[in-house]
């Protein structure tokens, strides 16, 4: 199989910008690295460059309620970790009730079996698949309820797609350097809703590091 469709299910998360410093901003949707690396956990997959070269398609089933909360982050000012001084209350953004499917295409993935191959294998063999932790999008605090592998007929309602643009009002990251952020790659994108349920050519994300 070349391509499978996932629905995610997420009650609480929160995708935060990158730039953002003391007031944690997040994303409105979750960026196509987030989503990456949640399928890499779904099947145990713990090398992020196995499956270079695979495509993603994200699209909003609704648009999430945005609230505002304040929470302690601690940020290592010395060296001993307990100090009072590595940790500050600052505000948060949360997005409640998340909803969205993913699209996965191999494209390029040169690794036997591919992603979209080794999710429908997670699926109809759950034994098989080893892994640790609680499965997540964003944080590690941010657990998924439901992923839903969906037939290849499935269709609902409208939905937004997240689609490429250069003018567009969000950029959100696809690869990121987690040492540093010198290799971090982005693309500006826009929501476009649709009732259209097959992956438009603007949707296509192609997980990269370059």
């Amino acid at each position: 199989m070349t391509t499978v469709a996932l629905k995610v299910e997420v009650p609480i998360a929160c995708f935060r910008q990158s730039r953002a410093r003391e007031y944690a901003e997040t994303y409105p949707v979750p960026p196509p690295s987030t989503v990456y690396g949640m399928l890499l956990s779904l099947i145990g997959e713990t090398d992020r460059y196995k499956h270079c070269g695979t495509q993603l398609a994200i699209a909003l089933l609704s648009k999430p309620e945005k609230s505002i909360v304040i929470r302690t982050f601690r940020r290592f000012k010395t060296k001993d970790i307990h100090h009072p001084k590595n940790a500050k209350p600052d505000y948060q953004e949360l997005l409640t009730n998340i909803e969205f499917v993913v699209w996965v295409n191999m494209k390029t993935d040169k690794v036997k079996p591919t992603l979209p191959e080794r999710l429908q294998q997670a699926f109809a063999n759950p034994a098989s698949i080893n892994r640790f932790g609680g499965l997540c999008l964003g944080e590690s605090r941010d657990l998924i309820n439901t992923v839903t592998l969906l037939p290849e007929n499935y269709h609902g309602e409208s939905l937004w797609w997240l689609v490429t643009d250069e003018d567009g009002s969000l950029t959100l990251p696809y690869w990121v350097d987690h040492v540093g952020s010198n290799r971090t790659r982005w693309h500006c994108y826009e929501l476009q809703e649709s009732q259209v349920w097959q992956p438009p050519d603007l949707s296509w994300t192609t997980i990269q590091t370059s």
